[in-house]
C-alpha cells in the first residue's frame, strides 16, 4: 500500500464506483498521512445493491444447503491461504500489529468453518403421527436481504460473524462497512467471487450515517445486524424495529477483571496486560477495569507497573511490538482527554501514557499504555467505554462489593474473576448480571460453535451473534402439518384441535 489507492463498492460481483456524493481521506494511523480515498455512496448504490442482491436471492435460497456449503468449503481454502494479505491490510488501515491482525483473521475464519456446517445446522425436527394419520414437522427458512454495519476495529472479523452464515442460510448480504478501514471488505468480496458465490449474493456498499439511515429504511431488506457504540446501537435497534426489520445490535462494553486476595498475582497480571492494551484498547472484549478485592491491590499494581514498562509500542509491521496506535487523531484526543479528567478527578496516574512519542512515527495517533489508581464509580473514566489503552483500578473490600460495582454499571457485555476459589468463582458466574464470563480466562470471547452477545445496554434485540443464536436470527422456522387424503376414511368437518394419542 505505497500508492494512494481507492476505495469503492462491490455491487452484483464487480467493483463499482456509483454516483459518489463525496469521499473520504484514509489514513494510516500509524504514521498519520493518508494512503487512500474512500468514495461514499449515497442512496442510489445502496438501492443498486439491494436490487441485486434481491434478483439473486430466488434462486441462492434455491439451492441445497450442501451448495451453499460447498462455496463456504472454496472461500474458507482461500482465505487460509492468504491470511498474511488480509492482516496486512488490518495493520496499514487500522493500526494493529501483524500478530495481532492474524489472531483477528483466525477468529473470523473459525466463522467461516461453522458456516460450513449448514446442512447440519439447518436441520428441523419431526413428529410422526401426531394424530391419527397427521405429522408434523419445523424447517427454517432464508429471510431475504440481509444487511450489515460492521465497526473499525475488527473490519475484517466482524463481517464474518455475520455474512458467511447469513449467506449460507439462503439470505443475500449488504455490507456497510467502516469508513476507517473499507479495504478488508472489498478483499472478502473478491475472494467469495472467486469461491464460486454468484453474482448479487454479496454487495458492499460504502458509506457514513445516511448510507446507515437509507438501510433501516429500505423497504427490501429484512435484518440488520450492527456492532458499535451504545448509543449508536440503541438508535439503529429503535428505527430498524420501527420499520418492522429484524434487529441485532450490539453496544458498548466496560469490561471488568475482579481479582480475588487468593488469586495468581502474576497469572492475573499477565492476562490484565494483554486484555487492556492489546489492539490499544480497541476491542470491545477488553478489561479497561480491574478489581482489586482487599489486600490483592498493591502486588498487583506493582506488577502491572513492570509489565507496563517492558512493553513496546510502534508500528504493527515492526519486530516485537506490542501495541499499535489507535484508530484516528481524534480518537487519541479524546483517550487523552478522558485520562485528564480522571487525574483531575483525584485518580491517580500510576502510569501516564499521554506523552508517548514514536521514534519514526511521531505523527502517528498514539497512546501510551496508561494505569489509573484509585478509581471511583463516579469518575467518568469509570463510566464511560474510554477504547483505548487505559486500564482503571478499583479498590473494593470483598466480593460481594465487587458485585454490586458490576452489576450497577449500565453495560454488561464481558467480565472476568481471578481466584483460587471454586466456590467464590461458582458464586460469581450465578450472580454477576454479564452475557460473557471468564473465570482465570481475561476474554471470554465464545468460539464460533457458540454465540456472542452481551447483557444490559450491551445489547439490542433478541439473538445473540453468530453460532446457532445466528442460525436463528437469518432464519424463519415454519412449522408443518401434513394429512394425506387416502390414509384415512372421510370424518367430515373436525372443531378440535390435532392431539397426540
Amino acid at each position: 500500500m505505497s500508492e494512494r489507492y481507492e476505495v469503492c463498492h462491490w455491487i452484483n460481483g464487480q467493483r463499482v464506483q456509483g454516483t459518489p456524493v463525496a469521499t473520504q481521506d484514509i489514513f494510516n494511523p500509524a504514521t498519520g498521512a493518508v494512503q487512500g480515498t474512500l468514495l461514499l455512496g449515497g442512496r442510489a448504490d445502496l438501492d443498486a445493491a439491494v436490487a441485486a442482491a434481491a434478483a439473486a436471492f430466488p434462486a441462492w435460497a434455491a439451492k441445497s444447503a450442501l451448495a451453499r456449503a460447498r462455496v463456504f468449503y472454496k472461500f474458507l481454502a482461500i482465505v487460509q491461504e492468504r491470511s498474511a494479505v488480509l492482516a496486512d491490510c488490518l495493520v496499514h488501515e487500522h493500526g494493529k500489529t501483524f500478530p495481532d491482525a492474524m489472531g483477528e483473521v483466525a477468529r473470523g475464519i473459525e466463522n467461516i468453518e461453522f458456516a460450513t456446517g449448514i446442512p447440519q445446522l439447518l436441520k428441523g425436527d419431526y413428529s410422526d403421527q401426531i394424530a391419527t394419520g397427521i405429522d408434523a414437522w419445523t424447517m427454517r427458512q432464508p429471510l431475504g436481504v440481509v444487511a450489515g454495519i460492521t465497526p473499525f476495529n475488527f473490519p475484517a472479523m466482524v463481517p464474518l460473524w455475520m455474512f458467511p452464515l447469513a449467506i449460507a442460510c439462503g439470505n443475500t448480504f449488504v455490507l456497510k462497512p467502516s469508513e476507517r478501514d473499507p479495504s478488508a471488505s472489498l478483499l472478502l468480496a473478491a475472494w467469495l467471487k472467486e469461491a464460486g458465490l454468484p453474482d448479487g449474493v454479496f454487495n458492499v456498499v460504502q458509506g457514513d450515517r445516511s448510507i446507515v439511515e437509507a438501510i433501516l429504511e429500505h423497504p427490501q431488506i429484512e435484518a440488520v445486524s450492527f456492532v458499535g457504540s451504545t448509543p449508536v446501537a440503541e438508535s439503529i435497534y429503535r428505527a430498524g424495529t420501527a420499520a418492522g426489520k429484524r434487529v441485532q445490535a450490539l453496544g458498548g462494553a466496560k469490561n471488568h477483571l475482579v481479582a480475588m486476595p487468593d488469586a495468581d498475582v502474576a497469572m492475573a497480571a499477565d492476562a490484565l496486560i494483554g486484555a487492556a492494551f492489546g489492539a490499544a484498547g480497541e476491542r470491545c472484549m477488553a478489561i479497561s477495569v480491574a478489581v482489586a478485592v482487599g489486600d490483592v491491590a498493591s502486588p498487583l499494581i506493582e506488577a502491572l507497573k513492570t509489565r507496563i514498562a517492558a512493553l513496546k509500542v510502534g508500528e504493527g509491521h515492526q519486530d516485537k511490538v506490542d501495541m499499535g496506535p489507535v484508530i484516528t487523531a481524534e480518537a487519541c484526543a479524546r483517550i487523552k482527554r478522558l485520562i485528564g479528567e480522571g487525574v483531575a478527578a483525584g485518580a491517580e496516574a500510576v502510569v501516564d501514557g499521554r506523552s508517548l512519542s514514536v521514534p519514526g512515527y511521531e505523527s502517528g495517533y498514539f497512546v501510551g499504555p496508561t494505569l489509573l489508581d484509585g478509581v471511583t464509580p463516579d469518575m467518568v473514566v469509570y463510566r464511560e467505554e474510554i477504547f483505548g489503552p487505559v486500564l482503571c483500578i478499583v479498590r473494593v473490600p470483598d466480593l460481594p462489593a465487587a458485585v454490586k460495582l458490576i452489576n450497577d454499571h449500565e453495560f454488561g457485555n464481558g467480565v472476568a474473576i481471578f481466584t483460587r476459589d471454586g466456590g467464590v468463582a461458582r458464586e460469581f458466574v450465578r450472580h454477576i448480571r454479564v452475557g460473557m464470563v471468564g473465570v482465570n480466562v481475561p476474554l471470554p470471547v465464545p468460539m464460533a460453535f457458540s454465540s456472542f452477545g452481551g447483557w444490559k445496554r450491551s445489547l439490542f434485540g433478541d439473538h445473540h451473534a453468530y453460532g446457532p443464536e445466528g442460525v436463528r436470527f437469518y432464519t424463519r422456522q415454519k412449522a408443518v402439518m401434513q394429512r394425506w387424503p387416502d390414509s384415512q376414511s372421510a370424518k367430515g368437518p373436525e372443531f378440535a384441535f390435532p392431539q397426540m394419542g
